[in-house]
Parts: C-alpha cells; structure tokens; sequence
C-alpha cells in the first residue's frame, strides 16, 4: 500500500495543529516537514522550534527533510525536537560527512534517509543505499513549493527502485514535488511508494479525498 506524506509546507500555520489532526483523520502515514536554510537552498523555512511544537502536537511520524548545508551539525538538535526520521541531501556535504551525519541519526533511535536534486544522478546514491530506511527523489526544483512536477525524473525513479531491490529491498522510496491524484499513478508506476504531496492535501476543501485520491491513484 502506498503510503501518503503531506508536507506541512502547504498547511495553515496559524492553526498548524489542527492542519495536523485534519491529516492525520484523513489516514495520512507521514508528516512531511521540510527545513530550508537559505544557503543549500534559496529560502528558508522552519526548524527546530517549530518541530518541537509539532511533536507535542501529534504523534505522527515526523519524515524530516533537511535542505541545509553540512546537516551533521545539527543531527542532535533535530533528534531531540521528535523528528522519527532525517533525510540529507547528498549534495550537501561530504560523502564521509553525510556517513557521519547517518550514523550520529542512527545511535540517536532515529531511522535515516537520502534525497537528490533533480540535476544530481542517482550514481551518486550507491554508497548510502545499503544504510538507509528511505530514499526521495525530489520531483521539483527544491527550495519552494508549488512547483510543477518533473516528468524527466521518472525514469530516475525507477532506476532507484531497481537500485534498492537489488541491495535493500525493504527500504522505502519517497517522491516529493508537484504530487496529485495525476502524478501519482506515475509515480507509483515508476517503484515509489511514499509519496509527498504539500498543497495538493492542505489546499483542497476534502483533505480525505485528497489524500485517498493519491494513495489510490
């Protein structure tokens, strides 16, 4: 079954609680919840504060996604607040720093995860393959939400998926950016099977529907 992941991106922050509780009635699996820094990516979001509040909020599963420079630094910090996982963008350190950034997440109790731009080959995530709970291939430009998904990346998609059954078969393959009932069914026809969807959930009137509509497209 697939799983569906909304991004809190897209949700209400005056009310972000209730945004929360809304997805999780509607049988949303994820809460996505993406850190922008404004160095790795051109513009800044959420962090630590707000990840705290949200964890008092909920007991969801926190899929945390760091769009920031060398994320080893703030693994702790992170961890502490109640994310249940942490995703890191091979671009944006090392390949030994993100190791090390695995590991600090993996003695915290924490599962792990790798993503990639766009641009970025799926060659450059054979080393962290064998270690990581999921991989998210980003559909979209990241740094904004809205954006418009990127048919080009499908194909990378379902490399991956043949990637991991071939040397960990059991981990999770996420897709993030410009996701709906529509490019879903791709998706999922491409090997993935969490999918990320921001105002596709938060901006429709029914947050059931729409969430039922991508986990069964």
């Amino acid at each position: 079954m697939v799983k569906v992941a909304p991004s809190i991106l897209s949700a209400d922050f005056s009310r972000l609680g209730e945004e929360i509780e809304q997805i999780r009635l509607g049988g949303a699996d994820y809460v996505h919840f993406d850190v922008m820094d404004g160095l790795f990516v051109p513009n800044i979001s959420m962090g630590i504060p707000v990840l705290k509040s949200l964890r008092k909020a909920t007991d969801m599963f926190l899929d945390v996604h760091l769009m920031i420079d060398r994320p080893a630094r703030y693994v702790g910090a992170f961890c502490q607040a109640g994310a249940d996982l942490l995703c890191f963008h091979v671009e944006s350190d090392t390949r030994q720093g993100i190791l090390d950034a695995m590991e600090e997440t993996r003695a915290l109790g924490k599962k792990v995860g790798v993503t990639l731009k766009p641009g970025t080959s799926e060659q450059e995530l054979i080393p962290f393959l064998p270690l990581v709970d999921l991989v998210l291939v980003m559909t979209v430009e990241p740094g904004f939400g809205g954006q418009s998904f990127m048919e080009d990346q499908l194909p990378k998609i379902a490399a991956i998926r043949g990637m991991l059954d071939a040397v960990n078969p059991g981990c999770e393959l996420e897709v993030d950016g410009g996701v709906d009932a529509q490019t879903a069914a791709l998706c999922k026809q491409a090997g993935a099977n969490v999918l990320v969807a921001g105002s596709a959930v938060f901006g429709a009137q029914d947050r059931v529907a729409a969430i039922e509509a991508i986990r069964l497209a």
